[in-house]
């Protein structure tokens, strides 16, 4: 029994250390030439949200799994709603660290504690602060799963206090809002107020269990013609001004909420991450990265409103189309950026991230 346990015990260590071998391979792949101010030095990213952080949460029967996803990173389908990286590897990225380890796989490992170092991501897409039409851990339950962590001593207060959070609110609360009342919005403005109200509370709540610096995104463009999802109908074209109003509220009462919380906690320890901004200035291509027009069409695109990226017929035959040259692309499927596109939207975030990331 004792050589047994001391055979496992040997296996366990092995495992761990090419486990952190490779993940530092994976950094230096990652990483090219980390633009990390001086005064930016957090020793761990705690993720929470959606799809747009997401990096392998979601079970192995979500599309993320399945080809052509991850196609430029890493490889092969990994969880990630992209073709390669997503936002939360390019504010690690920032940030210095390396791209916290999703939460339902260090769940799964034998490792533990040690890939815990730079944090944990729990976003799981199709998420919203509330249940949505996709299944998985709200945000009230990925904030849970942090505070399970701190109970069994995973994390030192030291930790979070040298910790920053990123919070990713894309809109999936939102739709299936729209999805579930048709056409009737009348109580849509309501529904928002309760949705940015649930955010401020778990945004406070992050913070009271140590966190001290927390990036929260604002609501992307997908009412002004820049989301394909809402304009796959028209070639990519037309625009929805109840979409629009939708979000222009939405990132109005955010604004509001989030000075009303800094006005009660000293340090000012929350912030927006400008994702219309970002979006509309990349989408424009006003940055270095330029995209081919129109840049609504995603890469990777259903041949029929019934198939999705990713899609197979009964008899394994592909049900959706690539573009020869995803880089061209700013969106990789109908709701998601490339990874090219999320390049772009972190090239226009530097200087909003260089302005609230500054404490250290």
């Amino acid at each position: 029994m004792v050589v047994m346990d001391t055979q496992k015990l040997l296996c366990s260590v092995l495992c761990c250390f090419l486990l952190s071998i490779l993940s530092g391979r994976q950094q230096a792949v990652q990483g090219h030439h980390h633009h990390v101010p001086s005064n930016i030095r957090p020793l761990k990213l705690f993720v929470f949200g959606d799809s747009y952080a997401d990096t392998g949460n979601t079970n192995k029967t979500q599309v993320a799994w399945k080809y052509p996803y991850g196609i430029n990173f890493p490889g092969k389908p990994a969880g990630r709603f992209s073709d390669g990286r997503v936002l939360t590897d390019y504010v690690a990225k920032f940030l210095g660290l390396k791209s916290p380890i999703p939460y339902e796989g260090w769940k799964s490992s034998s490792c533990g504690i040690p890939l815990l170092k730079s944090g944990v991501n729990f976003a799981y897409g199709g998420t919203g602060v509330f249940d949505t039409f996709f299944s998985g851990p709200n945000m009230t339950i990925q904030i849970d799963s942090l505070e399970h962590l701190l109970r069994d001593n995973a994390f030192t207060a030291k930790d979070l206090e040298l910790s920053v959070s990123f919070v990713s609110l894309a809109g999936n609360d939102h739709f299936t809002y729209l999805r579930t009342n048709g056409s009737a919005h009348e109580g849509l403005q309501s529904f928002i107020r309760t949705v940015v109200n649930q955010l401020a509370i778990n945004l406070k709540r992050i913070h009271g269990l140590g966190v001290k610096k927390i990036g929260v995104t604002g609501l992307e463009p997908w009412g002004s013609c820049l989301i394909p999802y809402i304009t796959d109908t028209s070639s990519f074209q037309q625009c929805n001004d109840t979409y629009s109003s939708l979000v222009s509220f939405h990132n109005l009462l955010l604004k509001q909420a989030v000075e009303k919380l800094n006005n009660e906690t000293k340090d000012s320890p929350f912030f927006i991450i400008d994702l219309y901004a970002s979006f509309t200035s990349a989408l424009k291509n006003e940055g270095s990265i330029k995209f081919e027009n129109p840049p609504l069409k995603p890469c990777c695109l259903g041949v029929s409103s019934e198939y999705f990226c990713g899609s197979l017929d009964e008899n394994g035959a592909k049900k959706y189309t690539i573009c020869e040259n995803p880089k061209s692309a700013f969106f990789w499927d109908v709701a998601h950026p490339s990874q090219e596109g999320w390049r772009a939207v972190y090239s226009a975030l530097q200087a909003n991230l260089e302005q609230y990331f500054h404490y250290y």
